[in-house]
Parts: structure tokens; sequence; C-alpha cells
């Protein structure tokens, strides 16, 4: 049956399933925004994230009931904010998203880190990692920008508030330490936050993923066989 594969997929490597579906996202994301049925689409598809990242954190050393109970809230406020208009609560939902997304990012890196052998779900984890991270600080300028109006600026329309693609990518560029790109920083606490990012993205890069990537080749140096 065709959708045996996917299942197969889902069980054995449900990191792989985290991370397509994040990339989905963040290419589905632009198309949500600006309008009320786009931000219902993308409520519900933010609560599928948070399920399925719930879901994965039941395979690391994290405790489930944390992420659990952190995304029960975040879907309850997300509804509120979807169905009722209340958008004052958008605040609560960005800081407790950051948190619920660092979490999950620190119980996938624990989960990468437990043993000395690399997976193929720990590859894929580690792609998922990195997007949780960068969806983490997301939210965290998110929280920023709501709370100091006027906190980050953009090659087009500056004077408007950044909209959550354009502060994704900010997040991308810092975590990558490819570039600040065309999003800026203003304020101090925005740029603070911003060095952290790229500390965090450097030492995840080196220290996370390089080791990864020094498993995997030791594992094909020890099953290569010898003449």
């Amino acid at each position: 049956m065709a959708h045996l594969p996917i299942l197969h997929l889902t069980t054995r490597h449900p990191s792989a399933i985290l991370l397509l579906t994040q990339l989905t996202g963040m290419l589905l994301y632009p198309f949500l925004e600006g309008t009320q049925a786009g931000l219902v689409a993308f409520n519900v598809f933010g609560v599928t994230i948070l399920t399925l990242t719930t879901h994965m954190v039941r395979r690391t050393p994290g405790l489930t009931w944390i992420s659990g109970s952190l995304a029960t809230v975040i879907i309850v406020l997300l509804v509120m904010q979807t169905f009722f208009s209340m958008t004052y609560l958008l605040p609560w939902s960005s800081g407790l998203e950051a948190i619920f997304y660092f979490y999950a990012a620190g119980s996938l890196i624990a989960y990468m880190l437990e043993d000395l052998r690399a997976t193929t779900d720990e590859l894929f984890a580690a792609g998922a990692t990195f997007t949780l991270l960068a969806w983490g600080f997301t939210h965290l300028y998110m929280l920023i920008q709501i709370l100091q109006p006027g906190t980050y600026a953009a090659a087009v329309n500056p004077q408007d508030m950044r909209t959550w693609t354009e502060l994704n990518y900010l997040s991308f560029a810092l975590l990558s330490s490819t570039g600040i790109g065309d999003v800026i920083p203003l304020t101090p606490h925005a740029r603070a936050v911003a060095s952290v990012e790229m500390f965090v993205g450097v030492l995840y890069l080196a220290g996370v993923v390089a080791r990864l990537i020094g498993l995997t080749m030791q594992s094909h140096r020890d099953n290569t066989p010898k003449p």
C-alpha cells in the first residue's frame, strides 16, 4: 500500500517528518500572512508543529510532560487569538513558544549526544534541531518587537512591524552565520539577543553537528572491509 512507506518513515525516523513539516511551513507561511483566513491556517499549522515536536520529545531524554504542558497552553492561547480576536495574548504565546522550541531543541541535542553512534534519525534530528532553534529565536524576536515597537528595520518599509517570515529569515541568517540580511535589529536588547543567537549557531554547528559527522565517518571506517 502507498501509505506504508510514509508510516514506516514516521515510525523509524520521526525527526525526518518533523524536519519536513518545518521546512514546508517555512515555504507556506509567506502565502498565509496578511489575511484572517491566513492567520487561521498559520495557527493551525503551528499547532501541527507543536504536536509533532511534542511527539519527538518523547524519544529524547527530555520530559514529555513539560513539552506537553507548554504545547497545551500555547494551543489554547492560539485558539483564543484566532477565534475570539484576543490579539493581546500574542506576547504570551510568542514567549511560551520560544521556551517550547528551545526546550525541544535542548531535548533533541541530548538525544543526539547520549551515545557514540550516529543513527539516520539523529542526522535528521540535527536538521530539525537547527530549525527548532531558529523558530525559538524567531518567536523571541516577535516578543521583543511587540514589547518594544520599532525594534527592527528592513530595506522595504523600514517603519513597519516585521512579519513572522521576515524575523524567521533574520533568525536563520544569524544562526547559520551567513549574515544579517536586510532585517536589522536596532535596539540594544534586540542586538544582544541577536549576538546570543550567533553564538548558539556557531556552538551548535561546531559542537553537535561536527560530532555527528565525525561519528558517521568513524562508523563508515569501522564497517569498511580491510584488505
